[in-house]
């Protein structure tokens, strides 16, 4: 069970794109996707669903231990804890369990 899964809100504490937040795409060995941050532009061959190719703008995956969950605005870590028999996140900042 990973701390950060798709769909969260996270904000980026290192790198390039530092303090910038976004909703997380994919999560694969170790790395996030994250809307809006680490784009990249990459170079396509015409293909069926892009029929000019040329340069496109896409997201690329950065570090997990370089993101941060966002409870209520606010950056946390994340522990777990087992509630009602069952697995569940905690945020550290405010204890809160998070869905």
């Amino acid at each position: 069970m990973h701390k950060i899964k798709k769909g969260d809100m996270v904000k980026v504490i290192a790198g390039r794109d530092k303090d910038m937040t976004g909703k997380v795409l994919s999560v694969k060995d170790n790395k996030v996707v994250v809307e809006g941050v680490n784009v990249v532009k990459k170079h396509t061959k015409p293909n069926q669903m892009n029929q000019n190719g040329g340069i496109v703008e896409t997201e690329a995956a950065i570090d997990i231990s370089n993101v941060m969950l966002l409870v209520d605005g606010k950056a946390t870590r994340v522990g777990f804890e087992v509630k009602d028999g069952k697995k569940v996140r905690v945020a550290k900042a405010t204890g809160k369990v998070i869905e």
